[in-house]
């Protein structure tokens, strides 16, 4: 139960090796596109707002409402204060695939052959792939850069412009996942009191993003040997089963939805940064003023006032979309 070195076939020597360190890095970056692949842990746009990784609050000033009076201006005393809208916004939804619920069976062959302590070919067990590949390459996934290296995993962003090469990602969905709104201050005139109390305007729209590589980025990598049903050694076929390619996105996809040794992968959304954020903080914010009093007059009968939002934008609460690596 370790690292150990899978074995190939070097067809310029003619001889069964290790495999070096840089084949192995290909073998681990190939899991990581297995793990895209696998469709494990995905996130969604919930348009119906009825998400369930979490809920995260936009929050803005709207006026007070208007008084009036037949014989002044209402002192400001008396006037309603602006108050707070607040929107609730749980619009990513988590679906965790039940294909990979069972990592399947070892025959005892199943995974690729190596040379043990005594200088013997024998394949690999679960542990060995686990250590060796399959926990390596998470250790890389589970991180807060959104590259390639990441693939199969999501972030925010304040565009919807995509990341290209090792940036590269794609848009889960034209429609964002939170919009931080404050009170439209040019909105609010005197001559308009009284005015309508909620008189947004858009800041910050985020939206969801996926890095994703757009092939398999080592599809020229060297395939490890394994050990067949007649105990020879040979590479893994390219058809049948099982295929390296499907061993990887099985082991994979059950170690992120049902690992026992803390592989779990999980999101949520919540204003620690603990465990790994993933892109654009979402920042809330919202003016600080007390009312800006306005007045209004309309005729001998019809003295208005109103007091309208104003103030500095302030960070209210800075949200993050998180990987739990449980």
């Amino acid at each position: 139960m370790a690292v150990v070195r899978p074995l190939y076939y070097n067809t310029t020597s003619n001889n069964v090796q290790e495999m070096s360190d840089s084949q192995i890095d290909d073998l681990k970056t190939f899991c990581i596109f297995k793990y895209q692949t696998s469709g494990a842990v995905t996130l969604s746009v919930d348009s119906s707002n009825t998400g369930n990784i979490g809920s995260i609050s936009d929050t803005r000033l709207q006026a007070g409402a208007a008084s009036t009076s037949v014989t002044a201006f209402p002192n400001e005393a008396t006037t309603a204060e602006p108050s707070t809208v607040t929107v609730n916004y749980e619009r990513i939804s988590q679906t965790i695939s039940s294909v990979h619920n069972t990592l399947t069976a070892d025959g005892g062959t199943r995974y690729p052959a190596y040379y043990n302590s005594s200088g013997n070919i024998q394949a690999m067990s679960a542990q060995d792939m686990k250590d060796t590949l399959i926990h390596p390459a998470f250790d890389i996934i589970f991180s807060t850069n959104t590259t390639v290296q990441q693939a199969g995993t999501y972030f925010l962003k304040t565009s919807t412009t995509l990341g290209t090469n090792n940036d590269r990602s794609v848009l889960t969905s034209a429609n964002a996942v939170f919009v931080d709104t404050r009170a439209n201050t040019a909105a609010y005139t005197a001559g308009g009191i009284g005015e309508a109390l909620d008189q947004p305007t858009n800041i910050t729209s985020y939206y969801l993003h996926q890095n994703s590589y757009a092939s398999n980025p080592v599809s020229s990598m060297q395939l490890p040997l394994k050990i067949d049903d007649n105990n020879n050694l040979q590479e893994y076929p390219t058809t049948g089963f099982p295929t390296f390619d499907q061993l990887c996105e099985n082991f994979m996809g059950h170690t992120a939805t049902s690992s026992a040794d803390g592989y779990t992968l999980r999101y949520e959304l919540g204003t620690s940064t603990s465990n790994y954020s993933k892109g654009s903080g979402i920042a809330d914010t919202r003016l600080n003023g007390t009312g800006n009093y306005q007045t209004r007059f309309v005729n001998a009968d019809d003295y208005r006032a109103q007091e309208f939002p104003n103030g500095s934008p302030q960070t209210i609460n800075t949200y993050y979309l998180k990987i739990n690596k449980s």
